[in-house]
């Protein structure tokens, strides 16, 4: 295991979880990562990083075959405007690099919202670098990590 592997690993470990991690190497895309970890797209859930505000982020957990919503997320937050950082910004805020982003051991705890389409099922998610991910039930997840569950996805 790589140290953002390990780390990702035991934090969700350190929270309750029985995390299973799974290596199969870099893909091409969301659809390839899947089918080599078994599973339907729908249950490889996307770990989006977002911009609130200067210095001030949060997670968004999408299903993979579901994109992600601006609006009913900033209609959820009741603000107007938000981003998505950079790659170097998203790094520096979560200590992963982009594609291999997980709220487990992220360098700053961030808030997570769920899309409620997770809610209910055994889900894979980034594991803390390129090639690997991490099984994990999705609502033992998501009460660990304290997440808001809402529809923001389309």
């Amino acid at each position: 295991m790589t140290q953002d592997t390990t780390r990702a690993l035991l934090a969700a470990r350190d929270l309750g979880l029985e995390a299973e991690l799974t290596r199969h190497g870099r893909v091409a895309s969301l659809a390839e990562a899947a089918a080599l970890r078994g599973i339907e797209p729908r249950d490889l859930v996307k770990t989006i990083v977002v911009r609130r505000g200067d210095g001030d982020y949060l997670f968004v957990l999408v299903p993979g075959d579901r994109a992600f919503s601006w609006p009913k997320l900033r209609a959820l937050l009741g603000v107007n405007r938000l981003a998505m950082p950079d790659a170097d910004e998203a790094f520096a805020a979560t200590g992963y690099e982009r594609g291999t982003i997980t709220p487990f051991g992220s360098a700053t705890p961030w808030p997570v919202i769920a899309d409620a389409g997770i809610v209910g099922r055994r889900i894979s998610m980034g594991a803390g670098e390129h090639g690997a991910g991490m099984f994990v039930d999705a609502d033992s997840a998501l009460a660990a990590l304290g997440a808001q569950v809402a529809d923001v996805a389309d």
